[in-house]
């Protein structure tokens, strides 16, 4: 098995939404924001290779939508899919597999684009399955009106039309030892229903992709919760099952969000789990 980190491109939320009650005089520190209360955000995802699997963790916004809808993002850097799938010798028709934590538009966007005619919309990975669960599907297409503008239409319905989408069998319990992909996943609430969190057994290390169940490291602390999420009381839960798992097992926390800090691990102190070492997807990954 061998992973890699995909940048499918970065942009910038208000630091206040990110990290909800927080006082900015505290989340400043961590997460510095621009004159305009944004912070920087990445939309890194993760490649696996495991044998005749190609599996993409998340595919970032994509570049479907108008120029007004980017502009309420700031997007910045000259990241993309291609790109990174280039710089490891892959093309996006080489995926096999596409597994989304959910469906919001910053994690699942480019797995639908433009048909080439520009009248309609087509699956991005047209060899790939694309994996969500029943649950949250049943959320994202008939959406509250909390999330109604994070779950677009045009993101997801595609996926269904090419009859390439899956689901993953869930368990009873919050977490599935080896799903059809062969990692584990920790099925999260808090959030938006049923986020899945992949845990990747890889050279002796498991590394979790943290998808919106830990943004950054700036929030690492259990009551730094984004304003985002649509069950902050869960989250609170969840978060300390989760970071006191990762604190106990030494696991390697892949950072989808933090466009500074790439991989870190975390450690007991008498405040908390708190940050441990900080690493870049090089030192880890390949």
């Amino acid at each position: 098995m061998k992973l890699y980190p995909i940048e499918s491109g970065n942009f910038k939320l208000d630091g206040g939404a990110m990290f909800g009650v927080v006082p900015k005089t505290i989340w400043n520190r961590t997460n510095p924001a621009d004159a305009n209360n944004l912070i920087d955000i990445a939309a890194r995802c993760l490649l696996i290779e495991d044998g005749n699997r190609l599996i993409l963790i998340d595919t970032g916004m994509g570049n479907k939508q108008n120029e007004k809808f980017f502009g309420y993002y700031s997007l910045w850097g000259d990241h993309s899919i291609d790109k990174s799938l280039a710089k490891y010798g892959f093309h996006r028709d080489d995926i096999t597999d596409v597994f989304m934590t959910h469906l919001h538009f910053d994690h699942c966007g480019g797995s639908v684009q433009w048909n080439k005619e520009r009248t309609g919309y087509e699956v991005a990975f047209k060899n790939a399955n694309f994996w969500t669960n029943d649950n949250h599907w049943e959320w994202a297409t008939k959406p509250n009106a909390r999330e109604k503008a994070s779950f677009l239409k045009e993101n997801i319905i595609p996926m269904q039309e090419s009859g390439q989408l899956k689901f993953i069998n869930r368990p009873k319990g919050d977490y599935l030892d080896q799903c059809e992909l062969g990692f584990g996943i920790f099925f999260a609430d808090g959030h938006t229903e049923k986020q899945m969190i992949p845990h990747i057994n890889y050279n002796g290390k498991t590394i979790v992709f943290m998808a919106d169940l830990l943004p950054t490291a700036g929030h690492i602390p259990l009551p730094y919760v984004m304003g985002y999420d649509t069950r902050p009381l869960l989250t609170l839960d969840e978060k300390s099952k989760f970071m006191n798992a990762a604190a106990d097992n030494g696991y390697y926390l892949f950072l989808e969000h933090d466009a500074h800090n790439e991989i870190i691990t975390v450690q007991h102190t008498e405040k908390g789990v708190r940050l441990k070492d900080v690493y870049k997807c090089s030192d880890i990954l390949i």
